[in-house]
């Protein structure tokens, strides 16, 4: 009996000769740049070194754009934001070794955060494989090891026939709930070698889905029905399911006051009567989160920054729908849902009844006081007047990329994404030099929109070099550089802890005159022009450089109260 299945699998006759005749001139670098387009992939990034010049020359005989960055690790940091603008996996092109090595600390940012990244390296010829000490330029005794605590999914490729379905393979655990990087590796005499392998044409890599367990929804919803003081903690997960729509509808059901974690920014509405806003390092909001009889987090690990540095303790009932298994009831005991957001708060949207509570708007407001009069107190005026200019300045559909600095810490908690995915930083991992690179790759992915990255002058020493990539790609990114002579926020905690500063203090060079040196326009603002010099610099295009000279002080911690 023949299918109709079967009939599908067979090739047409145009297939079979493409298939025994393919074009000459192909090596194994033709067959990973094949798979990718038929993947989907439209542009790639990275840097060229010896081993990968196979991947590289391939690239010239294909439609996929490259964008070089001038550092490894700055190249993963523009493939992190282009996948997570995207929710394509970015594919990563490095070479053996030292080049790969440095990509480290991009790819653990982009684990912590669930980005979607295909990095694709070099390895030594197959002969060095195995752990022998050969004398290979660029060798490792184990150069997957390397790699195998950070990412998501390792594939070792041996051999041209295997280059397809690994980096398929790789493409799918990359887009699989949760997103995250992975490593693909393949030796450099596979790459080079001439191949007779037939054209890649379509490749199916389907993500799997990851929904809840109906039983558990069931049982969650019941405690939320019943709840009389529901509160709801949304964290990045709602925003990589593209759920906030949900999220939104789930709390207006539930009368349900909602808070938003760092990675969380945009999931709901800033000024819904139902936001409790970004204030989740503040003591009044953690009093009110443990308060809540059922909590719902959805998307989150309640890791160190979403729980006020481990401070919080719930009193009532949590239910945690989360995809990483790792971080699923790992903080707290809870009603653990393994699964993506966006599944299983349609599986609630459509059990909970809804629930009348004219109070929690109310609630919310007083909430959102004392959290303001807090801030009042303490004559910060300075930094929220630079903060309200960025915002001013920054149009509402553009996103915004920041740096580990004291300016990004007051944006976790209090800048107005107005709007899911639009505003990113390097808080899952936490490393230096994130802004500027991250803004390049948003910019590839979408260049018709302005992105802003925001660094201090710390930060910024790590991705200067990239002023050549923004130039020579003529990519659409204002870099604000708030300038206070060292590591701002180290000094801050190394003067309240010993009384003193050591190794904070930084000398850097004219950001405005080395910026004009790579042909990008440089201005010299204050913060009483900042919203002005800042919003031109972003209506016109190309890259741009902002720098403000100021001190900024970081708002008082509640987490060592007491």
């Amino acid at each position: 009996m023949t299918h109709d299945h079967d009939l599908e699998l067979r090739p047409t006759a145009a297939q079979t000769e493409a298939a025994l005749n393919p074009p000459p001139g192909r090596n194994g670098g033709d067959l990973v740049v094949e798979t990718l387009s038929g993947l989907g992939a439209t542009t790639v990034f990275g840097l060229p070194g010896q081993h990968a010049l196979g991947m590289f020359d391939a690239l010239r005989r294909s439609d996929l754009r490259y964008i070089g960055l001038r550092v490894e690790n700055n190249a993963g940091f523009a493939a992190d934001a282009y996948g997570r603008i995207t929710g394509e996996a970015a594919p990563l092109l490095l070479s053996t070794g030292p080049g790969a090595l440095t990509s480290l600390a991009a790819l653990q940012e982009a684990r912590a955060a669930s980005a979607p990244v295909l990095a694709i390296s070099s390895q030594i010829p197959t002969p060095g494989l195995g752990g022998g000490r050969h004398g290979y330029l660029h060798e490792l005794p184990d150069q997957a090891a390397s790699f195998r605590g950070v990412v998501k999914s390792v594939h070792t490729v041996r051999t041209q026939s295997q280059i397809p379905s690994a980096v398929a393979a790789a493409w799918k655990s990359a887009l699989t709930a949760p997103h995250g990087p992975v490593w693909v590796e393949i030796p450099q005499d596979v790459l080079l070698a001439e191949t007779q392998l037939p054209v890649v044409t379509a490749v199916d890599a389907t993500p799997d889905e990851l929904p809840p367990r109906p039983e558990l929804t069931a049982v969650a919803a019941d405690l939320l029905s019943k709840a009389a003081r529901p509160a709801i903690i949304a964290g990045g997960g709602v925003v990589r399911a593209d759920a906030a729509g949900k999220l939104r509808r789930l709390a207006e059901v539930l009368r349900a006051p909602v808070v938003t974690t760092p990675g969380g920014k945009g999931a709901f509405p800033w000024k819904h009567e139902l936001s409790l806003q970004s204030w989740i390092e503040d003591r009044h909001t953690t009093d009110f989160l443990e308060d809540a009889d059922v909590l719902l987090v959805v998307g989150s690990g309640l890791g160190e920054l979403s729980s006020n540095y481990h401070t919080f303790r719930p009193r009532g009932r949590v239910v945690q729908i989360e995809a990483d298994l790792g971080k699923l009831e790992s903080n707290h005991p809870a009603l653990g849902i393994h699964a993506d957001a966006r599944l299983a708060l349609q599986a609630l949207l459509e059990t909970v009844p809804e629930r009348t509570d004219a109070s929690a708007p109310e609630r919310v407001r007083a909430v959102l006081k004392k959290v303001a009069d807090r801030i009042a107190a303490q004559e910060l005026t300075l930094e929220q007047d630079v903060l309200a200019s960025v915002r001013k300045a920054l149009p509402a559909g553009s996103p915004s990329f920041w740096d580990m600095t004291i300016l990004a810490y007051w944006a976790w908690s209090a800048f107005d994404a107005k709007g899911p995915n639009r505003l990113h930083s390097a808080q899952g991992a936490g490393g230096l030099g994130y802004g500027f690179p991250a803004a390049l790759g948003a910019a590839a992915a979408d260049p018709t929109t302005p992105v802003l990255a925001v660094s201090g002058d710390g930060g910024a020493l790590y991705s200067v070099a990239e002023l050549a990539t923004a130039r020579q790609y003529d990519l659409n990114v204002t870099w604000l550089i708030v300038d206070d002579g060292g590591y701002g926020i180290l000094r801050e905690y190394m003067t309240d802890a010993f009384g003193q500063a050591t190794a904070t203090e930084l000398t850097r060079p004219d950001y405005v005159a080395l910026a004009e040196s790579f042909g990008v326009p440089g201005v010299l603002t204050s913060p009483g022009t900042l919203e002005t010099d800042l919003a031109k610099a972003l209506s016109q295009p190309g890259p741009s450089v902002v720098v403000l000279p100021a001190v900024l002080r970081m708002f008082a911690p509640t987490h060592l109260d007491g």
